[in-house]
């Protein structure tokens, strides 16, 4: 079935205004992958400066936690697109229940992150909030902190793209937002989910696996 697309001013084709969603979209992205850029750049400064201490607070990490929240959102990156592939094809039902699947694997992944900070809480290494601190050094410290920091970025962008998700389900169910006509909104939100997925895929081996 041909898409039907609404135009608005100024554009005056359906592939114009097409390009300029996603232009947008693009720009949006490149100022989120410069803030975790300098996040990622403070991570390896660290571990060229002092690689053995760098290994052994790694080695602290919950290794298989990490490893099973990087299968979560894998699956929801993989729920996304198969919701643009059916918001194309005016799939109304498949595009709000994927969307929905999605959100629910972010939820879920935010609950064992929530699991991973408590056990680090009581283990002592959860900076601002553990108390006494148990580091065994201040590049453990700083290492502790960097973590943080770095996952709770990618939490609170995470918490964004889960009510982006359940907004666009609900929009859709009710009729708001008609597909196909508005595919370029799952697809563009769809965009946005993709990359804190890679922000996370990325995080898990420079965190976690740098033993």
């Amino acid at each position: 079935m041909p898409e039907r697309v609404e135009v608005h001013e100024p554009y005056r084709r359906p592939g114009q205004q097409h390009e300029a969603d996603m232009l947008g979209m693009y720009v949006f992205l490149a100022t989120e992958i410069m803030l975790f850029g300098g996040v990622f750049a403070a991570i390896f400064v660290i571990r060229g400066l002092h690689p053995e201490a760098f290994v052994a607070a790694s080695k602290k990490m919950h290794l298989w936690i990490g490893a099973g929240n990087t299968l979560v959102l894998l699956t929801s990156s993989l729920c996304v697109a198969l919701a643009v592939a059916a918001s194309r094809a005016g799939r109304v039902r498949w595009t709000a229940g994927l969307l929905s699947a999605a959100a629910g694997l972010g939820i879920l992944f935010l609950g064992f992150k929530g699991l991973e900070y408590w056990l680090e809480y009581r283990d002592g290494l959860l900076p601002a909030l553990s108390w006494p601190t148990r580091f065994s050094g201040p590049v453990e410290e700083l290492f502790m902190n960097l973590y943080l920091i770095a996952t709770g970025l990618h939490a609170f962008h995470l918490t964004v793209g889960i009510c982006l998700l359940l907004f666009l389900a609900w929009r859709i169910r009710r009729g708001s937002l008609p597909l196909p006509n508005r595919a370029v909104t799952v697809e563009t939100s769809g965009l946005y989910w993709h990359l804190v997925d890679i922000v996370w895929v990325f995080l898990y081996p420079a965190l976690y696996l740098a033993r």
